[in-house]
């Protein structure tokens, strides 16, 4: 994944203004770190640059949907992080309004029962799997 768009008006609000925004992310990121290392991050206009390292392919999704999740940002790149390939095949979804992550898992998976999957695969995005909001995107690991 190098380059996800998102709702730029929408998301958790973690910084005032662009001059504060890459320090802002990289504590957002940082506290609940998926697995990145030597982790930089810029932001201009909306766009947030991302550059690091992982060992877990599942790691450079979470910091791109943690990123990308900030109010203020509309778009994240992600090509200068060096991460081994995705092992498995992983859809991103935009949380709907209404939608929960039972409801969630129902269209994914035919399961509603699954929505833990979801939560799991998202826990650093998503701290309480009760406040998920519309504008959201969260990734979806297929079977």
């Amino acid at each position: 994944m190098g380059l996800l768009s998102f709702a730029k008006n929408i998301g958790k609000k973690l910084f005032g203004n662009e001059e504060e925004a890459p320090e802002k992310l990289k504590k957002h990121i940082e506290d609940d770190n998926p697995g990145i290392s030597n982790l930089e991050i810029e932001v201009q206009d909306g766009v947030a640059t991302i550059k690091g390292e992982t060992e877990d392919p599942s790691a450079l999704d979470k910091v791109i949907l943690m990123a990308g999740n900030a109010m203020g940002i509309e778009e994240v790149r992600a090509d200068e992080v060096v991460a081994p390939p995705e092992t498995v095949t992983v859809e991103y979804y935009e949380v709907q309004k209404g939608d929960s992550l039972w409801k969630i898992a129902q269209n994914a998976y035919g399961d509603g029962n699954r929505h833990p999957d979801i939560f799991e695969a998202n826990k650093e995005i998503i701290q309480n799997p009760d406040l998920i909001f519309p504008g959201q995107m969260l990734r979806i690991p297929q079977d």
